[in-house]
């Protein structure tokens, strides 16, 4: 490290955290500070490094003149951090993200799309009849159950779109930078490969259970930064339209009208998948 600069070891990402430290310390006239960074090592591999920066001044002009770094490895630590952090936020029996991951990623996510001037989807899928399922043939086959129709949903949506638990046998899906008409047919697509799963039932071995989903959509766009309450909004517009789909036959995508942030929250039918006979367990 010697004759070179110091930021020149410094992961590219975090250079302006050590930027914002020299400035905000040269503008309050702090002595003392204290900071998370990645160091890039000979390999160019990045290790985490806990740095205290103390700044020493002029003792005339008070002008700072260099700073004393003690720097101390922590990636172990980081290490740790992260995945108690990944676990807390992870729902354990499915995989998926949590509801606290959830309200965390919607909102950072619209944050992206008043940036990027874009849209902003959701949906809110419900299992039809679950409570029945888990009464007639068990928890077990409940939890098989959650735990295929999270696997298929992953499986039939975009790599940008993340699926969460949201609760019990609810499931939502953000989908970023998604018009409504692209948010309907990616319901309608989800809502398929709920159907076609099958699951044996244990206590007979020749019948096999069913589920089908319930699918609410919402759209949001954004033509300006007023728009904070949005997230929310969006919800209960998905929420909504999910109430609806279940209640006029179920096994059907219902979409709410998109939200923009001059207009209030209204839901309307504007497409949705017919509903189909349902085999076994009537509908579950």
């Amino acid at each position: 490290m010697i004759g070179k600069d110091f930021d020149v070891f410094v992961f590219h990402e975090d250079v302006a955290v050590l930027e914002d430290i020299a400035t905000g310390s040269a503008e309050d006239g702090a002595a003392y500070s204290h900071v998370r960074v990645r160091l890039l090592r000979k390999d160019q591999t990045p290790v985490w490094i806990s740095i205290n920066a103390q700044c020493v001044r002029d003792p005339v002009s008070a002008e700072p003149r260099v700073y004393v770094l003690s720097m101390r490895d922590i990636t172990g630590r980081k290490v740790l951090e992260e995945k108690l952090s990944a676990l807390a936020l992870t729902d354990a029996l499915t995989g998926l993200w949590n509801r606290r991951a959830f309200d965390q990623t919607l909102r950072k996510e619209w944050k992206r799309t008043v940036r990027d001037e874009s849209q902003l989807s959701l949906l809110l899928l419900d299992l039809d009849h679950f409570k029945l399922l888990n009464d007639q043939y068990g928890h077990p086959l409940g939890d098989q159950c959650l735990t295929a129709v999270a696997s298929a949903i992953s499986d039939n949506v975009r790599t940008s779109d993340i699926v969460f638990r949201w609760g019990g046998d609810e499931i939502a899906i953000i989908l970023p930078g998604t018009d409504h008409a692209g948010a309907v047919r990616a319901a309608e697509k989800v809502r398929r490969a709920v159907e076609v799963l099958r699951f044996h039932s244990k206590q007979n071995s020749e019948e096999w259970v069913s589920v089908t989903a319930s699918i609410g959509v919402a759209t949001a766009t954004t033509e300006s930064e007023k728009a904070a309450a949005i997230p929310q909004k969006l919800f209960q517009a998905a929420d909504k339209a999910l109430y609806m789909a279940k209640r006029d036959g179920q096994n059907r995508v219902e979409a709410a009208s998109s939200i923009a942030p001059s207009m209030p929250t209204v839901s309307v039918r504007l497409a949705s998948a017919q509903p189909k006979d349902i085999q076994g367990m009537g509908g579950c």
